[in-house]
């Protein structure tokens, strides 16, 4: 079995906290729970996906501002906040909001792009400036500025019996370092690197970055390697890997059938690039703890790596999480050396 160069020193998961139209509590409350969970096992972070205009979670800053009141130690992060749905100004003020109510543990992670389906939704979502809007990477360096102190305008000082500042208020000096880029290709790893932020890959990359090859891990390796070589930590840079991981330990079998099925359904879509974006997706692993460690030390990527956000499956119950988190958290984790705390 090949070593991995980098002991596993933070442990992360990623859910989309998927709910009942008809009763959206529920599944709200279902994720608060699990990242309560996490916690109780040790878990270094917890992640929530963002998703509009369907049953999975539109909000994921309010629902993290909700979590960090329900815990005390575990890292909160966004995986990730698609920009083009935000203004930078006002996300700026949620997340600093937010990091300073969890005590400096907010991880935002955000990606640029125009939104999906954007002929579909942008009447509703930018009525009057639609043709003008900029989701460029200048959508994040907006968002950079304005997070690390950076002043929104020249106006500051007393009007009246009101005080106004020039920067973002609240404003959470450790923010800025803690900020994410999720990304998929080099052009993104590279972008991330230069400026200065951390870089969420997961279990999708553009396979137009490598095209003598459709082998992910090599890709995704490569994405690490130009965002680390543009970063001014170099090495150091932080890096988490989000492929989806499922470890049947303790599952019944009714259980291992069921996940086994979800990732053979999905393997088709591992084998070449999918879409007009030519999208490359990493194969679901399922199994053992030890059949786990074999195949993620094998995997290029997860090699170059100290710290993941493996992701849970979109459909699975309340019940399979539990059981999928704990074998993480009391099985996989310590059999790729991982220990809970040792991340400090």
């Amino acid at each position: 079995m090949p070593s991995t160069s980098r002991p596993l020193r933070r442990l992360g998961f990623l859910t989309i906290g998927l709910f009942d139209g008809a009763d959206p509590g529920q599944g709200h409350e279902s994720t608060l729970e699990i990242i309560e969970l996490g916690e109780r096992l040790g878990f270094d972070s917890a992640w929530v996906r963002h998703r509009h205009l369907q049953y999975g979670i539109s909000s994921p800053v309010a629902v993290l501002a909700a979590a960090s009141q329900r815990t005390s130690r575990i890292e909160l992060g966004t995986a990730v906040i698609p920009l083009g749905w935000e203004n930078p100004l006002r996300l700026a003020e949620d997340l600093a909001t937010v990091d300073v109510l969890s005590g400096g543990r907010l991880n935002p992670g955000v990606s640029v792009g125009p939104p999906m389906h954007y002929e579909q939704v942008r009447e509703a979502l930018y009525p009057d400036t639609a043709d003008a809007e900029d989701f460029s990477y200048e959508r994040v360096r907006r968002l950079l500025d304005l997070v690390r102190g950076k002043p929104a305008t020249d106006f500051s000082g007393v009007e009246g019996f009101e005080v106004f500042s020039d920067v973002v208020q609240p404003h959470s000096p450790g923010l800025g370092r803690r900020l994410w880029y999720g990304g998929g290709s080099l052009g993104s790893a590279r972008w991330a690197g230069e400026h200065g932020m951390n870089f969420l890959t997961s279990s999708v990359v553009r396979a137009a970055d490598q095209r003598d090859s459709y082998d992910f891990a090599e890709i995704q390796l490569a994405h690490i390697r130009e965002f680390r070589a543009h970063h001014p930590d170099g090495e150091a840079a932080r890096v988490s890997q989000g492929l989806v991981v499922i470890p049947t330990d303790s599952a019944t079998p009714e259980q291992r059938a069921r996940y086994e099925a979800y990732a053979a359904q999905r393997l088709p879509r591992t084998t070449s690039p999918q879409g007009p974006a030519g999208l490359l997706f990493a194969p679901d692993l399922v199994g053992t703890s030890e059949e786990l460690v074999e195949r993620l030390h094998a995997h290029a990527g997860f090699r170059e790596v100290d710290e993941v956000a493996f992701a849970l499956p979109f459909t699975f119950g309340h019940e399979d999480y539990v059981q999928i988190l704990t074998d993480m958290a009391t099985r996989l984790g310590p059999a790729l050396g991982w220990r809970p705390g040792a991340a400090g």
